[in-house]
């Protein structure tokens, strides 16, 4: 069983769990134990104490009797009449070895002693025998514990009464072994009699203990007994043991202790043995624990297994197996689950096949499964030695009508042409196959060149019906490209590209249909270098800026000038605009290109700010870059790099532009009319632009296309054209540029008609932007003479 397994980490939890438990009730009953044992020891020792006492207690009693019948001893009496001192100390040794006293007295009335039994053990009695006389003398006798050398006595007094008391007897008996003994044997006490030296320490009197534990003990006594006379802990041969003290002398300054004794581990034994049954209890458990554990753990892992077996079956792609798990706990219900999700993937599988091999538009083979048809053509062409060709097609003006009608209707009428593929290739004869947005392509194994050429006529002679989609008919013509295995590629990438370059090239003459040819290829890679040309221009300052100026028509003044560039190439010379601006679009080079342009006019408008030659610079922007959502920001840094404001920018958008995609254009627009640009839509007359639209775009200016203003001096309908246009600009509150001006009478009918500005041949050609400051020199020459010319007419 692996450790990090789920069974290995269940049994260890749920074993983990019972020895926590069973670890903290063991501490907590440990505690318990010894707070409780603690308790009792205490209780005992007070409980024991009070033996102790009554125990002297009636050794006293004893002793007051046995002093008693001493006194009442008819010898004893007679001859202390006749004041027999020989005979009282005869008597009192008797009476004293009868009754073990180490001392027998008979004390005058006045407290002195007259008779001894021991005088050296009597000498040293004087004072504490006057001092249990006056005790005595209250209660008809007395007792008391005193020390004498040392030693401890238990010292007892008597009257003798004759009636009245003639004198007293007085008895001294060791408090000795039999005490101690007595006391051993009357409880689980150790009991130990101890006395203060002359310098303070303990001397042993008695005890229950052997040498060397007493030893122990007296090492262990304080000097000074605590004021509770209990000491909790005292270690004697590795045992501990609760002391009580008891202060036996009757007076003060008298040091004799009883040391009574109870063991800890005596108390705790029977608590000790309860908590190893305990113990005992807790393995078993846990013994009986992990079988269970175990058990449990492995009626939940074995399922588990068993669902990972199948999950890795499924990943394999076997959807077949059965899963045999049946239970109706939670476990029950993951397999029911997996059940389901089975069945699901299966669905899935087969969906996700579908998605990623067919058009879920047109329902034709897509990308991906027309090129694993192609590949397994050409395996099969070359066993055979067959021919395969490709035709692949692409849509004219597709995407104007989807813009202009709406997805929905662009939906719909790839639809159609899908089905209209289907019908001329007829039943039995490949699928055509779309490869995306309105890209078809058409397999055509074992077949000849001309067969291919045959079917493309077909297809581009279909196309030439409208199609109908409800109440509308739409025109639509293709571009066919056509190449062939093993003529043009030996491999299904090299063939689809080949037949792509045919695409385009049919799509550019306008010819139905194009069979690929290496020359079409060569013209591909000649525009390949003209990028690689274009991007080593931009780095080499091969570009230049050059300007065409704008007047106005109301005084003839310069206003401003629009930015052209020019490329001067050091192999090719000069390379007008249309020359390579159309491939920059198509390439989109021209993002870099319209960032050049623009960084150009502003520098060349400081440098004309420093001449005191203020005007506004207009700028071409492409449909690429409307397309960029960050123009606006670019085109920030660049005024904020130069200090200059937008309103001395105008940028110039043709309508076409506006129309590839109006919903990110009028995006872009919107910010940089907010920024203070001005906008100008060029070329006005020649888009597909609806009014409606026109005027919720944010223009200031229109300007009307030189193919309406060359001629509008000789041709009235061109004439009218402008007319209509400055009318409508007007009524939008809009100014009107008009380009193409090549001669006075046409600027002077421009401003008859309420034109604002013009540019053109007659004006100036473009020139480089350095020769600008001399030119406007020239012209307010000519100005001041075309303005006395109106004058006068």
């Amino acid at each position: 069983m692996r450790f990090l397994s789920l069974e290995a980490r269940i049994i260890t939890l749920f074993i983990s769990l019972l020895l926590v438990l069973q670890l903290l009730a063991y501490g907590f009953i440990d505690q318990a134990i010894d707070k409780n044992a603690r308790k009792v020891l205490s209780e005992n020792l007070q409980y024991h104490e009070n033996v102790f006492q009554r125990l002297i207690e009636k050794n006293a009693q004893n002793l007051v009797q046995a002093a008693t019948i001493v006194a009442k001893d008819y010898a004893l009496r007679d001859a202390i009449s006749s004041n027999d001192i020989q005979t009282i100390v005869s008597a009192l040794l008797n009476h004293g070895e009868r009754i073990n006293a180490d001392l027998t007295m008979l004390v005058g009335l006045d407290g002195n002693i007259i008779a001894a039994s021991s005088d050296t053990l009597a000498h040293g009695m004087q004072d504490r025998v006057q001092q249990l006389m006056h005790a005595a003398s209250n209660k008809g006798g007395a007792a008391n514990i005193v020390s004498l050398n040392g030693r401890p006595y238990q010292l007892v007094m008597v009257p003798i009464l004759a009636p009245v008391a003639i004198s007293w007897v007085a008895l001294a008996v060791p408090v000795d072994q039999v005490l101690v003994r007595e006391m051993h044997e009357l409880s689980p006490l150790q009991v130990s009699i101890v006395s203060a030296a002359k310098d303070g320490a303990w001397e042993m009197q008695s005890t229950s203990l052997t040498e060397a534990q007493g030893k122990q003990l007296l090492a262990s006594l304080p000097r000074a007994l605590p004021s509770n006379k209990l000491i909790t802990t005292m270690h004697i041969d590795r045992d501990e043991y609760s002391s009580q003290l008891v202060d036996m002398n009757a007076s003060a300054g008298q040091h004799t202790v009883a040391v009574l004794q109870l063991s800890f581990s005596r108390t705790v034994a029977p608590y000790k043995l309860l908590q190893r049954n305990l113990l005992i209890l807790s393995i078993v458990a846990t013994l009986l624990a992990i079988i269970i554990s175990a058990v449990t753990a492995r009626r939940i892992t074995n399922p588990l297994r068993q669902l990972s077996d199948t999950a890795r079956r499924f990943a394999a792609g076997n959807y077949q197996d059965e899963i045999a798990i049946r239970r109706s706990d939670e476990i029950g219900d993951l397999a029911k689950s997996f059940s389901h999700m089975r069945d699901a993937i299966a669905t899935r599988e087969k969906e996700i096949s579908r998605l990623a091999y067919w058009d879920t538009l047109t329902h034709l083979p897509n990308r991906a499964l027309f090129t694993s048809m192609l590949n397994d053509a050409l395996a099969a062409a070359a066993t055979r030695g067959d021919t395969v060709h490709v035709l692949m097609l692409d849509l004219d003006r597709f995407k104007y009508v989807n813009d202009l009608m709406g997805h929905e209707f662009g939906d719909q009428l790839l639809t159609e042409v899908a089905q209209r593929l289907s019908q001329q290739l007829g039943a039995g004869k490949p699928k055509p196959a779309r490869l995306g947005g309105d890209e078809f392509a058409v397999l055509l194994p074992a077949s000849t060149l001309e067969e291919a050429q045959q079917t493309a006529r077909a297809i581009a002679q279909s196309f030439e019906r409208p199609i109908a989609i409800g109440e509308q008919n739409v025109d639509i013509g293709a571009g066919i490209g056509i190449a062939a295995y093993p003529a043009h590629a030996s491999d299904a990438a090299s063939l689809m590209s080949r037949v792509e370059v045919a695409m385009y090239a049919a799509k550019r003459a306008r010819q139905g249909a194009v069979t690929y040819s290496p020359e079409i290829d060569k013209s591909s890679q000649k525009n390949l270098s003209l990028l690689s040309d274009m991007r080593a221009a931009l780095g080499q300052n091969q570009f230049q800026l050059w300007v065409q100026p704008k007047v106005s028509l109301s005084d003839y003044k310069l206003i401003g000038v629009e930015a052209l560039v020019r490329w001067v190439h050091p192999e090719r010379g000069m390379v007008f605009p249309d020359q390579f601006i159309p491939f920059a679009e198509q390439s989109g080079f021209i993002r870099s290109l319209t960032h050049w342009i623009m960084n150009q006019a502003a520098q060349t408008l400081k440098l004309w700010q420093a001449q005191d030659i203020a005007l506004k610079m207009s700028v071409n922007i492409s449909t690429m870059d409307l397309m960029d959502q960050d123009l606006p920001q670019k085109f920030a840094a660049i005024l904020h790099a130069h200090t200059l404001a937008p309103a001395q920018f105008c940028l110039e958008i043709t309508e076409s532009a506006i129309m590839d995609d109006p919903v990110r254009a009028h995006q872009t627009l919107d910010n940089l009319h907010a920024m203070g640009m001005d906008l100008s839509i060029d070329d006005f007359g020649t888009g597909y632009s609806s009014l409606a639209y026109l005027k919720q775009l944010p223009v200031n200016e229109l300007k009307i296309d030189k193919s309406f203003v060359l001629k509008m001096d000789r041709d009235n309908a061109d004439s009218r054209i402008v007319k209509s246009t400055i009318d409508l600009a007007h009524n939008m509150q809009l100014r009107v540029v008009a380009e193409g001006v090549e001669n006075q009478q046409v600027m002077h009918l421009l401003k008859e008609l309420g034109c604002d500005q013009v540019q053109g041949y007659f004006l100036s050609k473009p020139m480089p932007a350095s020769q600008l400051p001399a030119w406007k020199q020239d012209w307010e020459q000519r100005a001041a003479q075309l303005q006395q010319n109106q004058d006068v007419a």
